[in-house]
């Protein structure tokens, strides 16, 4: 195999690529690699983890065709030392590839592309559908960080995508916070649930471009197709809690107030905030304001008011702010909506005016 590859553009790859490899595999050492391809179809990377896999197609000049598999993460390594624009030759020649520029050349050892494994495909989709690749990116992307980071529970290191009634939703929580993110999807599509491992999901959604993406979905599998890629992932065979029931349906105390003021309290007061980072946050609807305040019995204590529109009864709660935190950069919008459900009871943080997002944050011991 010879083939000639645009500078920038081949690292790119690689970097994107080099994601959905082993870091290292002692079972299959062809898992930690990344395998080139160059045929009638173009040249194409190559990886997989066996949870995961991609195909990706480069740009690119073929003299020779061919395959190769070099390790994963001594080409991104090489890959991302690459300076200025050019172009880069790769010729295999026997256990050896040599990387040659105008500017160097280097010789990696092969990996056996004969272990290399078939990418995992939905083969009979059971649903198929297209969406843009930067709403998919927004969906998962917004969710995916509140999913458990343990696999004690795979369903809630899980992320849950579903369609209902036309309404494409996405789910994850942790069991202290969850947050749904939805958007309607046009055409007459059937209901769908699936989950999708969260370090998964969110590595795919790092990886697909803005254009249409095809998803192909079967009982143990999901694609995202594109023009000049494809990403499969494995599916989570549970189910997830039905985390409608702790959604409160009614609520003592709502405050409405500026985001970027929240912003900047949480960040003041979180300097104050305990070794189990706990900050109070109060709605009070007689002084018109909510109150954040946290002590430290090693730095001090800090108490900030922010100027609110609060109705019903005073309520004060305590929560991890990194938790009260987590949801504004998600919220476009330029107020927030606090909704309280009583002493004990989870917090739910909108963007004034927005249905399509919702944060639910859970109170931590007085």
């Amino acid at each position: 195999m010879i083939i000639t590859l645009e500078k920038k553009e081949f690292g790119e790859a690689v970097a994107s690529v080099g994601k959905f490899a082993e870091r290292k595999s002692a079972t299959l050492p062809v898992l930690a690699g990344i395998a080139i391809v160059a045929g009638d179809d173009g040249i194409k990377l190559r990886a997989t983890n066996l949870e995961t896999g991609i195909d990706l197609k480069v740009k690119g000049t073929i003299k020779t065709q061919g395959v190769v598999a070099l390790p994963a993460t001594t080409l991104k390594e090489m890959t991302s030392s690459f300076s200025g624009s050019g172009e880069i030759t790769l010729e295999h020649t026997g256990d050896t590839v040599i990387v040659s520029s105008s500017t160097g050349r280097s010789t990696l050892k092969t990996l056996s592309y004969d272990d290399f494994p078939t990418l995992p495909y939905p083969d009979a989709p059971t649903t198929r559908f297209t969406i843009s690749g930067a709403v998919l990116r927004a969906l998962i992307g917004t969710v995916g960080p509140c999913a458990s980071p343990s696999m004690v529970r795979p369903e809630l290191a899980s992320v849950l995508l579903a369609l209902e009634s036309g309404v494409l939703k996405c789910v994850a929580t942790d069991s202290f916070r969850l947050c749904e993110k939805k958007v309607s999807i046009p055409g007459n599509l059937p209901d769908f649930s699936l989950l999708i491992p969260a370090k998964n999901a969110l590595d795919i959604v790092s990886t697909i471009p803005d254009e249409p993406i095809e998803m192909l979905i079967d009982e143990h599998q999901c694609a995202f197709s594109w023009k000049n890629g494809l990403l499969t992932t494995r599916l989570v065979t549970a189910n997830y809690p039905d985390y409608k029931q702790i959604i409160p349906k009614a609520f003592v105390s709502e405050a409405v107030v500026l985001k970027k003021d929240l912003e900047s309290a949480i960040r003041r007061t979180a300097i104050f905030a305990d070794s189990f980072q706990k900050v109070r946050i109060g709605l009070d609807p007689a002084a018109k304001q909510v109150t954040l305040a946290a002590r430290n019995s090693d730095v001090g204590e800090s108490s900030e008011k922010i100027p609110a529109s609060v109705t019903g009864e005073s309520v004060e709660l305590s929560f991890n702010h990194r938790y009260l935190q987590a949801p504004l950069s998600a919220i476009t919008a330029d107020s927030l909506t606090l909704s309280a459900s009583g002493i004990g009871r989870p917090l739910v943080i909108k963007g004034s005016g927005d249905t399509s997002y919702l944060y639910l944050v859970m109170p931590m011991n007085q």
